[in-house]
């Protein structure tokens, strides 16, 4: 597969999981509010797909792919994993963004006077850059001709990325218009988040391509990276209102949902 097909089926599957988001968000023109014990549950789902697709999807491969480029198996997995959590880290303190249902006091990052609207959109634009990376090394390693990547596995990563991000933009969408937003314009703001997943999935195809040895660093890179916004952002939102069994329970049948996906068609 030469690289331009390569980039574009990167491309392809990005767009696919932004239009999901997309598709979240437009929830806002059917209803003006959604059930807390919904929307939390909706969270721990995708914080389970989360979960799964960083095990399954990138932590594993890059530790076979480890082994038979005679690397020690387990180093380049969590160097690349605690870089991954690191590099959030630092997005985390410097982008200013704002978890929903937190006060204006509350909001995290660098201060400024931008609005509580564009605060939240913020913080799901940062759920979505580890996912938007995950699906492009993914894609890169197909194209790189690695033995335990395939086609169908980035795929089905693709798509459980994208069913995850449904609830997310539901999430910045109903209470942009709970705040008096007009619908569209929450709509506008909601699907505007899942924007970064087609530039962080290519950015991430191309670099995999183009530094072949530094796939398996890549790919626990965006596991790491994912698993920090699950226990940094996700779950704790999920749980603030007291629901933490049921974002328990979105929470395993996301990681099974993703695991399946996996397994069956990778």
């Amino acid at each position: 597969m030469n690289t331009e097909n390569h980039v574009m089926q990167t491309f392809l599957a990005t767009l696919f999981t932004w239009g999901v988001t997309a598709l979240g968000a437009a929830m806002v023109f059917f209803f003006k509010e959604i059930n807390k014990k919904v929307l939390d549950a909706m969270l721990g789902f995708a914080a389970g797909v989360m979960i799964a697709a960083s095990f399954w999807s990138l932590l594993s491969p890059a530790i076979e792919l480890s082994e038979s480029m005679g690397l020690v198996p387990w180093l380049p997995a969590v160097i690349g994993f605690l870089l991954g959590g690191f590099f959030l880290l630092g997005v985390d303190h410097l982008l200013p963004h704002l978890h929903i249902g937190a006060e204006m006091n509350e909001a995290e990052g660098l201060h400024t006077s931008w609005e509580r609207s564009i605060l939240l959109v913020l913080a799901i634009t940062l759920h979505n850059i580890p996912e938007g990376l995950a699906v492009g090394v993914g894609f890169g390693a197909v194209a790189a001709g690695i033995p335990s990547a395939s086609l169908s596995g980035a795929i089905a990563l693709a798509i459980g990325i994208g069913l995850q991000n449904f609830p997310e933009g539901a999430a910045v969408s109903i209470p942009l218009r709970r705040e008096g937003l007009s619908r569209w314009k929450s709509f506008v703001y909601g699907q505007a988040s899942g924007l970064v997943e087609p530039i962080a999935g290519i950015l991430g195809a191309v670099l995999v391509l183009a530094m072949r040895p530094i796939l398996p660093y890549a790919l626990s890179f965006a596991a790491g990276a994912m698993i920090y916004v699950v226990a940094e952002e996700v779950l704790p939102e999920a749980s603030r209102d007291s629901n933490g069994h049921l974002a328990t329970i979105g929470t395993m049948c996301g990681f099974a949902l993703m695991m399946l996906l996996d397994v069956a068609l990778g």
